[in-house]
């Protein structure tokens, strides 16, 4: 199980990690993309959800949700 899967997220959009004792802040695009991650989406399959739902650049979304993902990596979070 990867730690992702850990992560709780309550409705004021902050993630928190109760075996690490962490929690973080996250805006309504950042909720959605963990969501999707925990629902074992790839990176193709996010950037396809959030177009249909937000007018952002495709090209940028796809460079957001890497840049999501790398920080997740970072914080130990995914592997």
């Amino acid at each position: 199980m990867q730690t992702i899967d850990q992560l709780v997220l309550d409705e004021n959009n902050v993630a928190f990690h109760a075996m690490m004792g962490n929690s973080y802040q996250l805006n309504d695009i950042a909720k959605e993309m963990l969501v999707l991650l925990k629902h074992h989406k790839s990176k193709d399959e996010i950037v396809e959800e959030l177009c249909k739902t937000y007018a952002i650049d495709e090209n940028q979304l796809y460079i957001d949700v890497s840049d999501f993902i790398s920080k997740l990596k970072v914080y130990g979070l995914m592997l």
